[in-house]
């Protein structure tokens, strides 16, 4: 059966630069296609050529006849006035559905996606449930292909997990733009990336993400034994036209031609393959003080309404705490009373004195006015960044910038850009704490990966919420849960938490089973009630002792790893590498357990 879409040959390009050129791209019948790619190499331009939005600059868009063509924007908007209700309603009425079937897709799929008040105003929803309703006002049509662009901003863990299963189960093809990699392992049927790095543009395999990976390090292996067998070859083809041949026979004019194009195949393929990245280091203070944060039985209520009560936890040095919870459990609120921003409602929070926190706000608040020049670099034309003076261009390079951005207003930066310039404002600021709020949302895969990179060798302490579950299982070593109503748990990792909340939702299913009305969700018992056993006390009494020797022992590790005697000792330098991360390794499950057993000892 031929494709729903066929494009061939497309190319695109905003001013002098080209996004893309002659790139073909196929969707046929229950494909899941996640479309990855650099930030700025055209993914989302390429979903609103898809969708009929605009014109591609050359190439064609076939479609197939009568196919119904639904597309969700990365940022969802809905008019004044609009309730959830209107919404679905008005894209009901523009869909093919029978007038006898539209009040059943209405119930059946807001039912489906979560929704009990119709009636509310869709700019009074957070930003998760803007983004469902975006979803559903597309359902409701009966699309035969979804087009979605980065659909997992803004949701929460749930509402992933509910789009994961949507999407799984559908019968329509869709075409998915995201970057969080679990989602994209768990629906996708292909991958495609676009890149500069491929002759085609792309990169297209059937299978999954981590299909994909295998794929792409085998294609990019050959590409570099190819660019290596070509440089040897050029390089040859050069001393040859060096010693002046004289094109006078058929077979001299033919060799100098083939020089020719070698070296305009080299040139290609190093242009492709020459790649940047972003430089991300955060810098920290040289604190000693092991307790940072201390919340002791810390409650915050809106109105009538509990986030959280009885939350008991320290924030010590080296701890990397992943917060989750479903919207409006309280997480962002959490951030600020750590920061002190807000004042809890009830408990107490102790912080170390002369305590330095970094804030990473979600909503990327940039003053649009202001250039890139100035949002880098708000006192001169350089910034002083580890005890060194960098020149602005210099700093907006570490950054994927040029030189011919930093006159450009932030409003005309993407998403992603935003985020970078927010992470460069931060690296800047010398921190014990960590603060970050959804700091994934529109950065690149690649980007993502040094983030992850430079939290994990950040030696200070960091509160991380995000929806990207990779990113919490690597980054965080502990996982504090928030459950909406008024409960909070820790846990060693993201799948503990998950179980907690399977059995909670377990035991109230079997509680309505047996018509026993289910009780208000109450928080587990808070940890200073709990009483130390006899070797926990032991083992309590010792533990500051025990951290101070992992500690002295990784300051070791680290020297060990950092003398210049071993840097040609393949051997020795891996031995010390392996001992280095042992002993941090040891070093984190320490802090782990003592503030377990702060916690039970209250």
């Amino acid at each position: 059966m031929p494709p729903i879409i066929n494009a061939q040959g497309m190319s695109k390009a905003f001013g002098a630069s080209p996004l893309f050129q002659n790139l073909s791209f196929t969707i046929s019948e229950q494909d899941r296609i996640g479309l990855i790619g650099p930030n700025g190499s055209g993914k989302s331009t390429l979903l609103r050529i898809l969708a009929g939005e605009i014109e591609p600059d050359s190439g064609e868009v076939a479609v197939r006849k009568r196919v119904r063509l639904t597309y969700v924007e990365q940022d969802s908007q809905f008019h004044a006035g609009d309730t959830v209700r209107s919404v679905v309603e008005r894209a009901l009425e523009r869909s093919a559905v029978p007038a006898a079937e539209q009040g059943t897709r209405f119930a059946e799929t807001l039912g489906r996606a979560g929704f009990e008040n119709f009636d509310v105003l869709a700019a009074e929803l957070s930003g998760g449930w803007q983004k469902r309703l975006a979803i559903v006002e597309a359902l409701v049509q009966g699309p035969d292909i979804l087009l979605l662009d980065e659909p997992t901003n803004h949701l929460d863990l749930p509402g992933i997990e509910w789009l994961e299963a949507l999407l799984v189960q559908a019968a329509f093809a869709s075409v998915i733009v995201s970057h969080d990699r679990y989602f994209l392992e768990n629906i996708a049927t292909d991958m495609v990336e676009i890149s500069r790095s491929y002759p085609d543009g792309l990169l297209r395999i059937h299978g999954t993400y981590t299909a994909f990976l295998e794929k792409k390090e085998e294609f990019l292996h050959a590409q570099s034994r190819r660019q290596e067998a070509l440089e040897n070859l050029v390089h040859r083809e050069i001393e040859w036209l060096r010693r002046g041949p004289k094109a006078r026979t058929t077979k001299s004019k033919a060799r100098i031609d083939r020089a020719g194009e070698l070296i305009g195949e080299l040139a290609d393929l190093n242009a492709r393959t020459r790649t940047d990245t972003t430089q991300i280091d955060f810098s920290a203070t040289e604190r000693k003080t092991k307790r940072l944060i201390e919340l002791e039985e810390t409650a915050f209520s809106i109105g009538d309404r509990t986030l959280f009560e009885g939350l008991n936890f320290i924030l010590a040095a080296g701890m990397r705490v992943g917060l989750v919870g479903p919207n409006g459990s309280g997480k962002t609120t959490l951030l600020r009373l750590l920061r002190g921003e807000l004042t809890a409602t009830g408990g107490t929070i102790r912080r170390a004195e002369w305590l330095r926190i970094v804030y990473f706000d979600q909503t990327r608040a940039l003053d649009p006015d202001v250039t890139l020049r100035r949002a880098l670099a708000p006192d001169g034309d350089s910034v002083i960044y580890r005890d060194r003076v960098i020149h602005v261009a210099g700093w907006a390079a570490r950054f994927l910038f040029t030189a011919e951005q930093l006159n450009q207003p932030v409003s005309r930066l993407s998403g992603g850009e935003r985020a970078r310039v927010l992470i460069a404002q931060l690296m800047l600021q010398p921190a014990d704490v960590l603060l970050l709020d959804e700091p994934t949302n529109d950065l690149d895969i690649p980007t993502l990966e040094i983030l992850e990179e430079s939290l994990l060798e950040f030696p200070g302490s960091l509160v991380l919420v995000t929806h990207d579950r990779y990113m919490l299982d690597r980054v965080s070593n502990i996982v504090l849960g928030l459950d909406g109503n008024g409960a909070a748990e820790s846990f060693a990792d993201y799948s503990q938490w998950e179980a907690w909340q399977a059995s909670r939702e377990r035991a109230s299913e079997a509680k309505a089973a047996a018509n026993v009305p289910a009780p208000p969700a109450t928080k587990p018992p808070a940890p200073g009630k709990k009483k130390l056993s006899y070797l926990e006390a032991r083992e309590y009494a010792g533990m500051e002792q025990r951290i101070a020797e992992a500690e002295q022992l990784a300051q070791t590790r680290q020297a060990e790893l950092e003398d210049p005697a071993i840097a040609t000792d393949a051997h020795r330098l891996l031995s010390a590498q392996a001992g280095f991360e042992e002993a941090h390794k040891s070093l984190d499950a320490l802090y782990a357990r003592w503030a377990e057993l702060e916690e039970k000892n209250g």
